[in-house]
C-alpha cells in the first residue's frame, strides 16, 4: 500500500503589527512568520474505499468534530477536486501542537496534507495554483508551503521570504486552561479602520520608529527587537499569560513574547540546557523545548512535493 509520512511544523510570529481593518472586514497584518522544530505528523494512504476517511489521535476536542470542518479534510478534498482524483484516500493525524495556541497547528497541517497528498499521487500543480488552494483554507497556510522565515503583509497571505537567522532554542509554554480564539483577539484589539489609518499617516512627519525597527528585525540575523500588538488585550483579558512572560525573562529568556493571537507564549533562550530547566517552571501548562527551523532544512524535513 502507498504511504506518505510527513512533518507538519509550528510557527511563531517574530512581529506581528496589525495596521487596520480593512473593508472586507479582514484586518491588514504585517507580521514575520519563523517555523520551529514542534510539529505534528501526517500519515497518508491510498485506499480502496472510496473519499477520504480522517482519523485523530492525541486532541479529543478535534477528533470529536466532523471530520469535514478539519483544514486537512478540507485540503485534500480540494486538490481531488483540482485533479479530478476518484481513489480513496486515508489520512492520520498526529496532533502534538495544541489547539489554540497561536502557533499554526491546523494551517500547518492544511499546508502539509496538500504537499503530502500531492506526493501520495505523484501529481503535480503549478505553483500559483497551489499557492491560491492555500490561501482559500487559511491566511497562514501559504507560509507553510516554504517554512523558514518570511514577511507576511495584506492579510498575512502575501509572502516574501527573509533570510534565515541562526538557529536559536525555543521554549513554548502553552496553558492547558486559557484558550483565545483569534477572532475575539481581533474583536479585543479594537483596530480602526484602515482609511482612517491611512489618512492620519498623510498629516503624520516621514518618520515612523516602529515601521524602522520592523524594517531592522527583516534584516537582522538575531532574534531581537520582538513584538505582538495582540499583547495588551489579550494579556488584559488572560493577565496569566502576562505572567507567564515574565516569568520566562526571569528563567533566563533573552526574549519573550505572546504567540500570534495566544494563548501560547514563548521565550528565547541562549541553550537547550538552559530553556529545559526553565520548563521545569510550569509544571501545570505544557512545554515544549524546542529550535528555529531554516527554510532549507524545512524543505528537507518536509520533502517538498513543489
Amino acid at each position: 500500500m502507498r504511504e506518505v509520512c510527513i512533518p507538519a511544523f509550528a510557527k511563531i510570529n517574530l512581529r506581528l503589527d496589525i495596521l487596520g481593518k480593512r473593508p472586507d472586514g479582514y484586518h491588514e497584518l504585517r507580521t514575520i512568520f519563523q517555523t520551529i522544530s514542534l510539529h505534528d505528523k501526517l500519515t497518508l494512504r491510498a485506499s480502496r474505499k472510496p473519499g477520504i476517511s480522517l482519523t485523530i489521535h492525541g486532541n479529543e476536542r478535534l477528533s470529536a468534530e466532523p471530520v469535514t470542518k478539519n483544514l486537512v479534510y478540507r485540503a485534500v478534498d480540494a486538490l481531488r477536486r483540482e485533479l479530478k482524483i476518484r481513489g480513496g484516500v486515508e489520512v492520520e493525524l498526529h496532533k502534538t501542537i495544541p489547539a489554540g495556541g497561536g502557533l499554526g497547528g491546523g494551517s500547518s497541517n492544511a499546508a502539509a496534507a496538500l504537499l503530502g497528498y500531492l506526493r501520495l499521487t505523484g501529481k503535480k500543480l503549478a505553483l500559483e495554483r497551489l499557492i491560491e488552494i492555500a490561501v482559500s483554507l487559511g491566511a497562514d497556510v501559504p507560509f507553510f508551503l516554504f517554512g523558514g522565515r518570511a514577511l507576511g503583509v495584506n492579510k498575512g497571505d502575501e509572502l516574501y521570504p527573509l533570510g534565515d537567522v541562526s538557529k536559536h532554542t525555543i521554549l513554548v509554554v502553552a496553558p492547558r486552561n486559557i484558550h483565545v480564539p483569534t477572532p475575539e483577539a481581533f474583536r479585543w484589539a479594537k483596530a480602526p479602520s484602515l482609511a482612517s489609518v491611512q489618512s492620519r499617516q498623510l498629516t503624520k512627519p516621514l518618520g515612523n520608529s516602529k515601521l524602522w525597527r520592523f524594517c531592522a528585525l527583516c534584516w537582522s540575523a538575531q532574534l531581537s527587537g520582538l513584538s505582538n500588538d495582540f499583547e495588551r488585550p489579550v494579556f488584559r483579558r488572560h493577565p496569566r499569560l502576562a505572567t507567564l512572560k515574565r516569568d520566562l525573562l526571569r528563567a533566563g529568556a533573552t526574549e519573550a513574547m505572546l504567540a500570534g493571537s495566544g494563548s501560547a507564549v514563548f521565550g528565547v533562550f541562549p541553550s537547550p540546557a538552559l530553556a529545559r530547566r526553565a520548563a521545569v517552571g510550569f509544571p501545570s501548562d505544557q512545554t515544549f523545548v524546542c529550535e528555529t527551523i531554516s527554510r532549507d532544512r524545512y524543505k528537507r524535513l518536509v520533502q517538498t512535493a513543489l
